[in-house]
Formats: structure tokens, C-alpha cells, sequence
């Protein structure tokens, strides 16, 4: 199959070509994503392809977009919805909860609910508190959702096709710093431009990307790390710096989450790091923490760490601080190998 490069922006939007293509019951819609195709032009001439009918923009209520999508999607179309910022989700809190996450229980099966809801996530933008933020633990702790996050364009691109046609609803979150570069998404620095990197070569037809499944980065004895978007690239930053042999797993699909990889490897570590750009307390590593200790408690031979952001309202001046980055990454490396 052809290939070629494209950033992370570029493999979504041909994500969603291409299904708007196989799919003639797909609709996308949301705040700006027809004409002006999206404000980070992940929808750019769609609505010129494909028409007002299926690519249209929405009001200014995130609770309309997905109350009708989950409406839509009971009687037999397939709805890709933007939220236009992950922080603007929770207006639309009571119909993911009660309506698009129940909807298949409720109805004995009668209904399903395919609704993908893409939303870019994170920080790296200069975005402030109301455009940075990274709730993806809210998302796993609702039953009935899928949650998604991708790390590089070949698997954006696969996952996205993957979601859209799963039969139960996808929460698909986009890293904001990863959408354009750097590829390593931490300020300039990159082993290899984003170009060149094999994970930026993306196959021009379709193919999918199992969900639920991990991904292992990068192999390594000495410990185990668990990340996810932008972080995994932090990660894989942090062990060749530091010249440590740890193996990196991508979790992909963060909830449900693949056990199986992630109690393998540590199991043959001892050790385990977990990353994530969100606040530290109930963020979704300490989920992690928990699976890894129930499941992997006679293995362990030092704490598990957390690497995460701060207990803090996002921090606009502070940005780069408070991300994980490198050097907090590489000290919690070296505390878990000193452990005896």
C-alpha cells in the first residue's frame, strides 16, 4: 500500500475522509467544522466534498451536538461530532452519561450508539485554563464509553477509522501538541524529525488500528513506563537521555485498558512509571497504579510512580513547567531503579 507522510492533522482528516467515502450514513458535524473546517482544520474541505447535508456546522451547545447525535445514531446513522476543545465538554456531560453511554443497556440491545466525539486535548498551545485541559479518567469512569487516545499519525489514523466503525460510542481525544510537531511533542527537541519517523508514514487508503490494544514503544528490562499521547513521546525522550533500559508501553486505548501487555511487562521489570499531562490526584494513573499493584503485587521490587501534572488550575504562565517533561521524567526513572 502507498504511503505517505503526513503530521497527525493530516492522517485524521484522511481518517475521516475515508470513511465518509465507505460510509454513506456518516455525518459530521460540530461548532465550525463545515465551511471553515474546524479551527484546527482537521474538517478542511469536507463540507466541499461531501456537502451541507452530511459535513454542517453546529450551534454553540455541546449538550445539542451529542443529544442529537446519539438520536441520530439510534435510527441508523453514524455520527462523528467535534467538540471543538475537550475543555467544552461538559455542557454535554448529562447526555454522554444518561443517554449515549446507556443507550444499547437501557434498550435491551434494540439500540446501539456508533458516535465517535473527537476533541482535541491537552496543552502546548498557549491556550490558557479554558482550552488545555486533559479529562480523559472522567471518561473512563463511565461504563459503556471507549477512550482513545493516539500517539503518532500512522495510529490516529487507524484508531480514528477504528472508532467510527465500532458499534458503541468512542471518546476520541486528539493531543493538540502532537496534531502539527514537533514529533517528539516536547519544545523543539526530536530524535529524528516527525517527517522522517516511521510512525509518520501513513498508508493513503484504508486500514484500521485495533482498538484495546497496547503498544510496546520501545523494549527494555530495567523498568516499566506507561503512557499515552504526547507522553509516550516524553517518555521515549527521558530513556535515551538518560541511557535506561526501559520499556515504554503505548496504551493506545486507555480505557479498557490492555492489562494483559501492561502486567507482562512489568512483571518482568519489577518496576513501573506512569505518565500523564493531567492533574495528579484521581487522574487516571492512579487507575493504572492500582491494576499494576492488584495484578502485579509479587513482581513489584520498588514503588510505582507517578509523573504527572500538577494539583493546580491549568497554569497559563507556568505551561512548560507544568507539563511532565524530561528531567521530571529521567528523576522518577532514577528513583524506582535505586529502589532495592
Amino acid at each position: 500500500m502507498t504511503t505517505q507522510s503526513l503530521s497527525m492533522l493530516q492522517a485524521i482528516r484522511s481518517a475521516l475522509d475515508i470513511m465518509m467515502q465507505r460510509d454513506a450514513n456518516m455525518v459530521l458535524y460540530g461548532q465550525d467544522v463545515g465551511y471553515f473546517g474546524g479551527v484546527f482544520r482537521a474538517t478542511e474541505g469536507l463540507q466541499a466534498k461531501y456537502g451541507k447535508q452530511r459535513v454542517f456546522d453546529a450551534p454553540i451547545s455541546e449538550s445539542g451536538i451529542v443529544g442529537t447525535a446519539v438520536g441520530m445514531a439510534a435510527y441508523g446513522l453514524t455520527p462523528v461530532v467535534e467538540i471543538q476543545f475537550g475543555d467544552y465538554f461538559y455542557p454535554a456531560m448529562d447526555q454522554i452519561v444518561s443517554e449515549l453511554s446507556r443507550i444499547r443497556y437501557r434498550s435491551a440491545n434494540d439500540f446501539t450508539a456508533p458516535v465517535t466525539i473527537r476533541m482535541p486535548v491537552g496543552g502546548g498551545i498557549y491556550g490558557g485554563q479554558t482550552h488545555s485541559q486533559s479529562p480523559e479518567a472522567i471518561f473512563t469512569h463511565i461504563a459503556g464509553l471507549r477512550t482513545v487516545m493516539p500517539s503518532n499519525p500512522l495510529e490516529a489514523k487507524g484508531l480514528l477509522i477504528a472508532a467510527i466503525e465500532s458499534p458503541d460510542p468512542v471518546i476520541f481525544l486528539e493531543p493538540k501538541r502532537l496534531y502539527n510537531g514537533p514529533f517528539d511533542g516536547y519544545h523543539e527537541r526530536a530524535l529524528q524529525s516527525w517527517r522522517d519517523h516511521p510512525l509518520a508514514q501513513v498508508p493513503e487508503g484504508y486500514y484500521h488500528t485495533k482498538l484495546d490494544q497496547a503498544a510496546v514503544r520501545r523494549e527494555g528490562q530495567a523498568l516499566t513506563v506507561l503512557a499515552y499521547g504526547t507522553m509516550v513521546h516524553v517518555a521515549l525522550a527521558a530513556a535515551e537521555e538518560a541511557q535506561i533500559d526501559a520499556e515504554i508501553i503505548d496504551l493506545r486505548t486507555i480505557w479498557p485498558v490492555d492489562i494483559a501487555t501492561i502486567a507482562e511487562s512489568v512483571q518482568k521489570t519489577g518496576r513501573c512509571v506512569i505518565l500523564h499531562e493531567a492533574t495528579r490526584t484521581s487522574g487516571f494513573g492512579a487507575e493504572l497504579s492500582a491494576l499494576v499493584q492488584e495484578h502485579c503485587f509479587y513482581f513489584l521490587e520498588a514503588p510505582i510512580v507517578r509523573v504527572t501534572g500538577w494539583d493546580t488550575p491549568y497554569p497559563h504562565a507556568h505551561e512548560w513547567d507544568y507539563f511532565p517533561g524530561p528531567q521530571r521524567v529521567i528523576a522518577a526513572y532514577q528513583s524506582v531503579m535505586k529502589e532495592i
